[in-house]
């Protein structure tokens, strides 16, 4: 169809100059021979060989029956026809090859040009992959989007997997990726339109990866395996920098909380330890002095079991490990637990509960959420002057319950805010004069958003600090 309208177009530039140079302008022979020539020229490098042929035999049948004498009548024995039809075929045949030439390096440029920018985005996309899902499979997913193809497969050398991305199932036929990845070879499919390749670092094979529906040049080809080569090395190189800083992390983990367990155990053992010791040195103790030391022991072995409790529990969070035990459990219930078991703490201090009656349970686990409310009120406890203040409230706000303790401290800069949940870290102002490990608000957090819940803080410099988190409400939605 297309050359059917080319041919008709070649006629009609053949048909506008004869009739120009014979009714509008009348020229002699050569002129109008020249005017066919470069029309000829004009077709060749626009269209091709068949197309400028065809333009050469109009053009001599029309200067021989308008221009040549006798004009008017057909006379192909002339040499003037000969020589005029010879010259326009050889323009045509020079012309359409240099035209079919530079379009073919052009189209080659372009095609260049295109799997350059192709070969970069890819390298950038590389760079941006974040850890939401294995490297490898994104890898793949980024050929496939990149280099439109139909179906990608990429063979991952250190972990046997094979990732796929595309429409469709890539074709794997005597188990080409493995070969590819042990013996470096590189297979092409051009009936099935499918490639494959090893991918190498330092020399060595380290995987393949086999592409279906995308046409590569060697170098581009070469470049992809070295892309993708550099982003598995990189993949690696993070996996194992993560794992040793996760190691580090735990170790440090471990000696803070040794630390700071040791320095918790420190107050009730001491006291242990006097009370006990007063009542075997001591014989001229009466009954109430007895019973007074007895309740020092009695209320620091609870406290001792209480910090242990809490230590397992945070290992277990900091592992993995926590099964969630979860029931309805009533908020002013748990608040008066957890002020119980930091009685010693409070040391005569009060904390104000202020909970609406309607308020209901929250479905949860109640030994965590005790540990938590514990982590935050001390924490509220030891930012806060003595004589001032700690109060807490709760709401329910679209089948959440939401808790807030409130202190009445210098407040947390907003810089600071951020950060505070972060482990070990402390806040600038108080690091030095306040004791602690930096683990009380990320045991919280950690328990909270096991529980699907958020925590957070609002706070001014001067004006206290309101930590607030919230946890799901039970479906029984009867007052406390």
């Amino acid at each position: 169809m297309q050359l059917a309208v080319r041919t008709a177009i070649v006629a009609g530039i053949v048909a506008a100059i004869t009739w120009i140079c014979f009714r509008v302008v009348p020229v002699n022979a050569t002129t109008v021979a020249l005017a066919y020539l470069v029309a000829i020229l004009f077709i060749a490098a626009k269209w091709g060989l068949v197309e400028s042929i065809t333009g050469s035999v109009i053009s001599v049948l029309c200067l021989n029956f308008f221009f040549l004498p006798p004009v008017g009548a057909f006379t192909i024995a002339d040499p003037q026809n000969w020589v005029a039809l010879l010259a326009f075929l050889i323009t045509s045949i020079t012309a359409s090859r240099f035209s079919m030439q530079a379009k073919r390096r052009a189209q080659e440029a372009l095609d260049s040009q295109r799997e350059m920018e192709r070969l970069y985005a890819l390298s950038r996309s590389i760079l941006l992959i974040g850890p939401s899902q294995p490297v490898p499979k994104q890898l793949a997913m980024q050929i496939a989007q990149t280099f439109s193809a139909s179906a990608v497969a990429l063979y991952d050398g250190g972990s046997g997997i094979v990732y796929r991305a595309g429409p469709e199932d890539f074709p794997d036929p005597q188990d080409q990726l493995h070969k590819a990845a042990s013996q470096g070879t590189l297979f092409r499919n051009e009936s099935a339109g499918t490639v494959v390749t090893s991918i190498r670092l330092g020399g060595q094979p380290i995987g393949s990866v086999g592409v279906r529906g995308a046409t590569f040049s060697d170098s581009v080809l070469q470049g992809l395996a070295n892309l993708l080569a550099i982003g598995l090395e990189r993949a690696r190189t993070q996996e194992a920098t993560s794992k040793a800083e996760a190691a580090r992390q735990s170790d440090e983990l471990k000696s803070t909380l040794l630390d700071a367990v040791a320095h918790e155990f420190k107050t009730p053992l001491t006291s242990i330890k006097a009370a006990s010791t007063a009542m075997l040195s001591s014989s001229v103790l009466n009954a109430e002095q007895q019973h007074e030391l007895m309740s020092v022991v009695d209320e620091e072995a609870d406290r001792l079991s209480v910090l242990v409790t809490e230590a397992i529990q945070m290992a277990r969070i900091e592992a993995g490990r926590v099964h969630l035990e979860r029931e309805s459990c009533p908020v002013r219930d748990m608040l008066e637990s957890a002020l119980g078991k930091l009685r010693p703490v409070l040391d005569g201090r009060h904390v104000d509960l202020n909970l609406p009656a309607t308020l209901p349970p929250v479905y949860a686990d109640r030994e965590l959420i005790e540990i938590a409310l514990r982590q935050l009120i001390d924490n509220a406890l030891k930012y806060s002057p003595r004589d001032s203040q700690v109060s807490v409230t709760a709401e329910l706000r679209d089948q959440r319950v939401i808790i807030g303790i409130a202190d009445y401290g210098p407040g947390i800069p907003e810089e600071e805010q951020t950060r505070i949940f972060e482990k070990f870290y402390r806040a600038e102002a108080s690091r030095h004069q306040i004791p602690g490990a930096g683990l009380g608000l990320v045991i919280a957090r950690e328990i909270i958003q096991v529980h699907g819940g958020e925590i957070w803080v609002e706070s001014k410099p001067g004006q206290g600090s309101i930590f607030r988190f919230s946890l799901p409400a039970s479906p029984e939605t009867g007052p406390q």
